[in-house]
């Protein structure tokens, strides 16, 4: 009866192994929770801020209201009642903060309907709208920031900076505008608003491409705009990663220039264009007020926009907390899969 016998040397190496991947595993603990309880603190700070900042706004929701039909004193009154207006501040915050801890955040003065449910019908067209821009726009920016660095000074270098720096500079209105303008009102090649034409029955082939076509123009001006970020900053991570001796080396081994770029130098440089990534797809569905107001998109930037026109306060405290929830969200992707990406970050 043989038995084995661990060399003390490979037992020592195995329980540094051991120790090593336990100490991985609590660092990333460690780190995870830093992570989770600094987006919790700011989530809280969001629902903190989404109750006073709106109370400061001009106007009087109630006389709004009473504006669009005649209603007597008493009635503005009971209506201030009903909404809990007549209520202390300390009050309102209170049953504010429990509200929410529920997932209600009242009902909408303007609509009638409790603001889950108006978020939750607005807010797919949004992912839709938004969701197809951002893949449009990393795609473009990434790709094209990386062949204006690999041809630097180049005509192609010159011509994609520059029509990004252009397009960054524009306001989203305008171009937005200017889009539905050309493209809508004078060549009608596209509709000038809405998500989808009426008369076409939900669900058909012919709905999918009714929404696709209006969203050309809302997807377009997103792009348009956002691309270039991705552009620059990948081009600038790229710039920096060619002088590197990595890459001497990987010629020297007889790579091509194409796989030295793709499989060295691209991975590298996309390490702080991720952050920037993730930040800009929360970012970007706080950003589509502008665009859904402008081609009248159903989204939730649209609802927004008709809220502060109340002002609608359930409403915009709704939607705020939305917002806000959604980027922070995508922050804390953005650390974690960094930490992955990064192993000067896994070490610090």
């Amino acid at each position: 009866m043989s038995t084995d016998v661990i060399p003390p040397g490979k037992a020592a190496i195995a329980e540094q192994q051991d120790e090593g991947r336990e100490s991985h595993r609590q660092s990333f603990l460690g780190y995870l929770l830093a992570k989770i309880g600094g987006a919790a603190i700011s989530l809280v700070m969001v629902v903190i801020l989404g109750f006073f900042a709106f109370r400061i706004l001009p106007g009087d929701p109630v006389r709004k209201i009473a504006q669009s039909r005649p209603m007597t004193a008493e009635q503005i009154a009971q209506l201030r009642h009903q909404y809990g207006l007549d209520q202390p501040m300390l009050a309102q915050f209170w049953n504010y903060l429990t509200n929410i801890a529920t997932g209600n955040f009242g009902e909408s003065y303007v609509y009638g309907k409790p603001v889950s449910e108006l978020i939750a019908q607005y807010f797919w067209p949004t992912i839709a709208l938004t969701g197809t821009s951002a893949i449009l726009a990393i795609t473009l920016g990434l790709w094209m920031g990386q062949l204006a660095a690999w041809r630097s000074n180049s005509p192609y270098d010159q011509v994609a900076t520059g029509t990004s720096l252009v397009l960054w500079s524009v306001p989203t209105f305008w171009l937005a505008l200017l889009l539905l303008m050309i493209f809508g009102g004078t060549l009608h090649w596209f509709p000038t608003g809405g998500m989808v034409s009426t008369g076409i029955p939900t669900g058909t082939p012919e709905y999918f491409l009714n929404v696709l076509w209006h969203l050309v123009l809302p997807v377009i001006t997103m792009v348009a705009v956002v691309y270039a970020q991705y552009l620059l900053v990948m081009r600038a991570s790229l710039l920096e990663e060619m002088s590197a001796d990595y890459l001497t080396t990987a010629r020297a081994k007889g790579l091509t220039e194409d796989l030295v770029r793709r499989r060295h130098a691209v991975p590298n440089a996309l390490l702080p264009t991720v952050t920037l990534v993730f930040m800009h797809i929360g970012g970007l569905i706080g950003g589509a007020v502008t665009v859904e107001t402008v081609f009248s998109w159903p989204g939730l930037g649209k609802l927004t926009y008709e809220a502060i026109s109340g002002p609608d306060t359930p409403l915009l405290q709704g939607t705020f907390v939305v917002f806000s929830a959604i980027i922070i969200v995508m922050n804390l992707f953005a650390d974690l899969l960094y930490r992955q990406l990064d192993p000067r970050v896994r070490r610090a």
